[in-house]
């Protein structure tokens, strides 16, 4: 893999991917930008105890530019973009428009109350552009190509671990207007935390009770389950396993794991790399055969924490939709919303048996 680094007019990193070595990309920025916002910061709420990210200039972010438009797509003679390149295969580079900053400065006098933690946002917020074609999709990948974004997630999540204050890389993909995605071009994103997610907080909590009452771990058990029963296993290779889990929360669910417990992308072998890529655009593929449309979907990276003293964590892809039909959407109503308690409206062993078939 080679990697180019450049700079961009406002002073953002971006890094170019390439499995060809005799890659020649652009990394002149001849544009005129302003600064980017140093303004987020974080409130920590007093009744769940989880930090909140406050980044207000987020509001005048691009939405749904049309494709001559698109920042995203290389540049050209008449029109320069995000990217300085003509072509590209990967492109990885800072948000412009960042939930957190390594810069940030947010003004302190901003929060008028005692029982409200506060502190600037530092972080960093990267996207990552999967392709040059701005018509693609993940599935559409060759799987050599699908592989070289594993390498970009795998570069990226040593070199945010190494920054300081930060405490965990998440690497995801909102695919679909219906997310609420706001530039049609394939690209993901990875955020570099200066806290331990909810989400992940939580499964420590668990996984950590598990340990101490079964003697076991929590995540090799759960999927040693799914093995054995069977019914709701996807796909199984040489190194991974794909199933939808028995207690689904979105009406099509599916967790990736490796069969080797790993932590972390970068601790990934070779061949697991590889296995992976092939894994995944099969089920990227089977997704958006479901129905008649293209499934709009999260593509989420549960990794270790930077710090899992515990040894709690176990790297794993959880790719889910709100489409639980083929003209109906999931929507997080009462109980989702306001209490996080799950209504599903569609059997796991069902939606494993349509994606199996197909």
């Amino acid at each position: 893999m080679k990697r180019t680094n450049a700079t961009l007019a406002d002073g953002r990193e971006m890094l170019y991917f390439d499995d060809d070595d005799a890659a020649d990309r652009e990394v002149h920025d001849a544009r005129e930008l302003p600064g980017v916002s140093t303004a987020s910061q974080l409130r920590l709420d007093p009744l769940l105890d989880e930090w909140i990210m406050m980044a207000a200039h987020r509001q005048g972010r691009t939405f749904l530019p049309a494709k001559d438009e698109c920042p995203l797509c290389p540049s050209t003679g008449d029109r320069q973009t995000e990217i300085p390149s003509s072509n590209y295969t990967v492109a990885v580079f800072e948000n412009r428009f960042p939930s957190l900053s390594m810069h940030a400065v947010p003004d302190r006098h901003a929060v008028n109350h005692p029982l409200v933690g506060f502190r600037p946002g530092l972080g960093r917020c990267e996207v990552v552009c999967f392709t040059s074609d701005h018509h693609a999709r993940f599935a559409d990948l060759t799987a050599k190509h699908a592989r070289l974004v594993v390498d970009a997630w795998a570069d990226r999540t040593s070199a945010l671990s190494e920054i300081d204050g930060i405490e965990q890389i998440f690497c995801f993909e909102n695919r679909g207007r219906e997310i609420g995605v706001t530039l049609g071009h394939p690209h993901g994103q990875i955020y570099a935390y200066p806290f331990v997610t909810p989400r992940t907080r939580r499964m420590w909590e668990v996984a950590r009770r598990y340990r101490a009452e079964a003697g076991g771990d929590l995540h090799s058990d759960v999927i040693s389950a799914e093995r054995a029963a069977g019914e709701r296993i996807l796909i199984e290779t040489g190194h991974w396993v794909a199933f939808v889990p028995a207690a689904a929360r979105w009406p099509v669910e599916v967790h990736v794991y490796p069969l080797r417990r790993v932590r972390t992308i970068p601790e990934l072998t070779d061949a697991e790399r590889d296995d992976f890529a092939e894994l995944y655009l099969d089920l990227l593929r089977r997704f958006d055969r479901l129905y008649d449309a293209p499934l709009p979907y999260i593509s989420a990276w549960h990794q270790g924490p930077v710090s899992d003293l515990d040894d709690l964590g176990y790297l794993h892809l959880q790719l889910f939709s709100v489409r639980r039909g083929p003209d109906k959407l999931k929507h997080l109503a009462g109980s989702e919303a306001a209490m996080e308690a799950f209504v599903t409206d569609v059997l796991p062993e069902d939606i494993a048996r349509r994606l199996r078939e197909i």
